[in-house]
């Protein structure tokens, strides 16, 4: 269920699968998940600004999603160890944002599809 998706900087060279791994674990370790229940999505973007653009900044915005019924604290834990991962992992300065969001149960739905 977990869903991680990670918009950066296409400059930007970090081991994305280490991250994957790393990041799938921690979330089975604050929430009642298994690893192969997460799913992590890199997304490199084509242009990105960090304030005036002066700064030479990379850029990273994580979100995890996540379903509805943590607590406040058990998502304020997973985004700051999240920080954490993603700031030993980028080894350039980076502008780095983490947000833990909630998808409804009530209409989320997931399935593997074998194809046809």
């Amino acid at each position: 269920m977990p869903q991680i998706l990670i918009d950066h900087s296409p400059e930007l060279d970090f081991d994305q699968a280490g991250l994957a791994a790393e990041v799938h674990q921690l979330i089975t370790e604050v929430i009642d998940t298994k690893v192969a229940d997460c799913k992590t999505l890199f997304r490199p973007a084509a242009r990105y600004a960090v304030g005036d653009g002066s700064t030479g900044e990379a850029l990273v915005l994580a979100q995890i999603k996540i379903l509805a019924g943590r607590t406040t604290e058990q998502r304020a834990e997973l985004t700051a160890r999240v920080l954490a991962v993603l700031q030993s992992r980028i080894a350039v300065p980076a502008a780095i944002c983490v947000e833990v969001t909630e998808l409804d149960r009530d209409t989320y739905r997931f399935v593997h599809h074998a194809g046809r």
